[in-house]
């Protein structure tokens, strides 16, 4: 029965999911490597948070679209413990993985926190497997993180991997070895590229593209950036930044993503950090253009993300909201529910982009008071004139309630801003907001 009730529950999450994240409440994967099968679907290949005292876990999910929109997902397609076919030799915390699809087979690239670094590969005869029969890939003891395989057009292989300085050989014809004579262990590097890990690669109009979690801004890995040579072994030249998840949480520390063409238009896939925490991550998703030299156009941090503005007048969650500034933070206080928590005096948040269609004169929250405070709004900016407010009174702290306040008439596309006030700290906690004419 519980499985049954999980299933519906997915259901109707899938049904009604917004853009981004691309994950339900309660679900954190991260690291997402995006592919489009012969069937004509998209997945994404990802690791599994499920603690802020370590990253990842020792399972994998698949995710599955026909759409972008609505996302299926296919639980426990590969783990590292508790089975005898999947990784025997090992019980350490699986990293990030890859896919590849070659002659009917679908391979799981992966990674484990062990202390040989152990990378393998495991084989499934479906897209979302399950994975079985892992086998170590020798490396020439050079293991490190972050696998990922890109197949060019004359069916050559290649497996990519590495921290700091990016890995490459070529694959042998099984996929599941490398020749290391081929290894070349500088491919990018931190220095010249800004490259920290988490490598992806594909090829668009000749020009061979490698994707990484770039650390060019901030000091921190925040961005996915991008180099490009015309060969898969180089030399590469830096190119630029293609999202920055900067402000997606106090915390935030690393990013890691993708990039797949699906019909016709072309997506950055990344994560963004919950819980105040470097883990706890969510997949998401952005459009991106190219310009005619083959660059990349940086894409903005959204809601909205592979969709239209969001509708005004349904839910806006919690965890919609794709900036935060102060001490907000998205974080769990259900199994399936996420709010905006431990907000204090000055902090806001911005959900990109709203459509209030043809106007709207009221809003609604559900938030749940401590010290109460000030909920106002403004559009655009953060900064902008304040076209509504709700006054929340003080409360215990566990009760939710929902309140309603005016605000002016307000139409067309924009930047939904928050912006809380009260004083000091632990003013509230904000589970969803919601517009009405």
């Amino acid at each position: 029965m519980m499985r049954l009730l999980s299933f519906i529950f997915l259901l109707t999450f899938h049904l009604s999911l917004a853009q981004n994240p691309i994950v339900p409440a309660g679900v954190y994967i991260a690291d997402p490597s995006a592919h489009v099968w012969n069937d004509g679907k998209l997945y994404i290949y990802g690791s599994l948070d499920e603690s802020t005292e370590y990253y990842c876990s020792w399972r994998h999910h698949v995710l599955e679209t026909s759409n972008m929109i609505n996302w299926r997902i296919h639980e426990d397609r590969f783990a590292s413990k508790g089975t005898n076919d999947q990784v025997p030799y090992s019980d350490a915390l699986l990293f990030a993985p890859d896919a590849m699809f070659k002659d009917g087979t679908y391979y799981l690239y992966y990674c484990l926190s062990d202390i040989n670094g152990t990378e393998g590969v495991a084989t499934s005869d479906r897209p979302t497997g399950p994975f079985t029969n892992g086998q170590k890939i020798e490396l020439r003891g050079i293991e490190e993180i972050d696998p990922a395989v890109f197949i060019d057009d004359d069916g050559q292989g290649y497996y990519i991997w590495g921290q700091f300085e990016a890995k490459i050989a070529k694959l042998k014809a099984n996929m599941r070895e490398i020749d290391t004579t081929t290894i070349i262990t500088d491919l990018v590097t931190e220095k010249k590229h800004y490259f920290h890990e988490g490598g992806f690669m594909f090829k668009r109009n000749g020009i061979y593209y490698f994707v990484y979690a770039d650390i060019s801004r901030a000091n921190r890995p925040t961005c996915i950036g991008y180099s490009t040579s015309e060969s898969p072994l180089g030399p590469f030249k830096y190119g630029g930044v293609i999202v920055d998840n900067n402000y997606s949480d106090p915390s935030n520390w690393n990013n890691h993503g993708s990039i797949a063409e699906y019909k016709g238009q072309w997506y950055v896939f990344y994560h963004r950090a919950t819980h105040n925490s470097r883990m706890m991550r969510k997949a998401c998703v952005e459009p991106i253009s190219f310009n005619e030299d083959g660059s990349i156009n940086e894409a903005e941090m959204t809601t909205q993300g592979a969709g239209p503005p969001l509708n005004a007048m349904e839910k806006l969650e919690a965890e919609q909201a794709c900036l935060l500034f102060g001490n907000v933070r998205i974080q769990a206080f259900d199994k399936y529910k996420e709010e905006l928590g431990e907000i204090n005096n000055k902090d806001n948040v911005a959900f990109k982009y709203i459509d209030f269609k043809e106007g709207i004169k009221s809003f609604t929250v559900n938030a749940k008071a401590i010290k109460g405070g000030r909920i106002s709004i403004s559009l655009d900016q953060p900064w902008h004139r304040e076209v509504g407010f709700i006054e929340i009174p003080e409360g215990d702290g566990k009760t939710w309630q929902e309140y309603t306040g005016e605000i002016k008439q307000t139409q067309g596309v924009h930047a939904l801003w928050i912006n809380f006030y009260g004083e000091e700290e632990d003013l509230l906690a904000l589970d969803w907001i919601r517009f009405s004419r």
